[in-house]
């Protein structure tokens, strides 16, 4: 047999939110190592684009594109039963910040915003969850936000979401534990995206989408628990919530 006989097939990456910004960072990371990428994304047009732009930069590149809206929980079995094959990985990357003044007086927004952050890639990853158990393996990459570590009044509702998502991966953890499918919560902090364009951001504690990317590719070589994209974060997030709540109310972050 061959030495080209015995190479095994490559592996496989599913992005859920394969139009942002941290999303196409990631899938970038994975093809220039030859994996097989599938993005998933609502805007069909833009996650194309990415597609395009991946298979540009690296011609052997097998990048595939598939329709997901995270919000339509009903179509997350059909979709899972589509993809031409059960990824080796996934990382959920979908997020949205919204306008916490809007979410205040909008009860429309505010679910928007908790049910994109929380409630559809919580639903999403527990049948992929399921699905990795079944077969032996699997790797869960949710991106989180270290908004959810303590509720701020500049972002609490978009906070409150994140916070769901990352008690949701703490408990799919716990229950994985002993399996062969790890399961790992990223932190990214601040990360120069569409996103944040307009936010005034603090450079030593603010991230490229091509950070986030390595981190979470070194994943495969050695997985972890929980991840702060930079290491800084850990200690302010530690200092943050340990403020005692009656002097943290005169704050108003």
């Amino acid at each position: 047999m061959s030495d080209i006989d015995q190479q095994a097939p490559p592996k496989s990456l599913l992005v859920i939110g394969g139009t942002s910004d941290i999303g196409r960072a990631v899938a970038s990371a994975y093809a220039a190592i030859g994996w097989k990428i599938t993005l998933a994304a609502r805007n069909i047009e833009a996650a194309d684009r990415n597609a395009a732009d991946i298979r540009t930069r690296y011609e052997a590149a097998h990048v595939t594109v598939r329709p997901l809206d995270i919000l339509e929980t009903a179509t997350f079995a059909g979709f899972l039963d589509q993809l031409d094959e059960l990824p080796d990985t996934v990382v959920c990357v979908v997020g949205m910040l919204g306008d916490q003044t809007r979410a205040q007086n909008d009860p429309k927004h505010a679910a928007q915003v908790i049910r994109t952050n929380f409630e559809g890639p919580a639903l999403l990853l527990e049948m992929l969850a399921s699905r990795f158990v079944e077969r032996g393996h699997g790797l869960i990459v949710g991106v989180s936000s270290v908004a959810g570590d303590r509720g701020r009044a500049s972002n609490y509702v978009y906070g409150a979401g994140k916070a769901g998502f990352t008690a949701y991966l703490s408990g799919l953890r716990n229950r994985l534990a002993g399996t062969d499918v790890q399961v790992v919560t990223v932190k990214p902090g601040f990360v120069r995206t569409s996103m944040t364009a307009d936010m005034d951001l603090i450079g030593p504690l603010t991230a490229a989408p091509e950070t986030v990317a390595a981190r979470i590719a070194a994943l495969q070589m050695r997985p972890a628990n929980v991840i702060y994209v930079l290491r800084a974060w850990r200690l302010v997030m530690f200092i943050i919530r340990a403020i005692p709540e009656a002097v943290f109310k005169k704050l108003k972050l």
